[in-house]
């Protein structure tokens, strides 16, 4: 199984930072990867980052080259993971939402299981925290049509990592303990998953 990680968004991407400014969420995201990466290469499964440049890479150009690989080796032996930080206004104030999410496309798919898996780890590794969920469908995770998970042949979940305008999701976040925590809800998740 080949487990693909989408860092989302890039250096160049407008926006997309707290309030303050000096959380760049496309900065968080690609540290994020590269640490899953990594882990999973440790681990002994095959990893790889779909965006390893700094730039914005389209979402049409990410879901070519995952659908590339998906083409090479079967839809069924891939699946992908987007990792993103959420955020609940402009970027202007600090705001309260908190939590965390994983997200779907709409109706039953072969990914509702590993959105499972992940909203199952996240409850074990964000004890206390807000896990936002949907279970209007019977399953925990969020089901909206985002174009990287939409137009991607393999399961495919989006992760939304606390929130960047939130003074205490974003303080979590920067720590040693809760980029931990982040890092080791998506191995357990995967693991659960690969287990199925």
């Amino acid at each position: 199984m080949k487990i693909l990680l989408d860092n989302g968004h890039g250096i160049d991407t407008p926006g997309k930072r707290s309030p303050d400014g000096h959380f760049r969420e496309y900065a968080y995201n690609r540290y994020l990867a590269f640490l899953l990466r990594e882990r999973l290469l440790a681990l002994g499964l095959d990893a790889q980052l779909v965006v390893p440049e700094r730039e914005d890479i389209s979402l049409k150009e990410r879901c070519r080259r995952v659908n590339a690989i998906c083409r090479q080796i079967g839809n069924d032996q891939v699946i992908l993971l987007s990792i993103h930080v959420n955020a609940a206004g402009n970027g202007q104030n600090w705001l309260d939402a908190r939590g965390w999410s994983c997200f779907s496309t709409r109706g039953k798919t072969k990914a509702d299981a590993l959105a499972t898996c992940l909203y199952e780890a996240a409850k074990n590794h964000l004890p206390g925290m807000k896990i936002r969920t949907d279970f209007t469908d019977g399953d925990p995770d969020i089901e909206k049509d985002f174009y990287i998970i939409r137009h991607t042949s393999c399961p495919a979940v989006l992760s939304e990592n606390l929130f960047m305008d939130n003074r205490e999701d974003v303080a979590f976040l920067e720590s040693e303990e809760g980029a931990k925590a982040i890092v080791d809800l998506h191995i357990d998740g995967i693991l659960q998953y690969l287990s199925l």
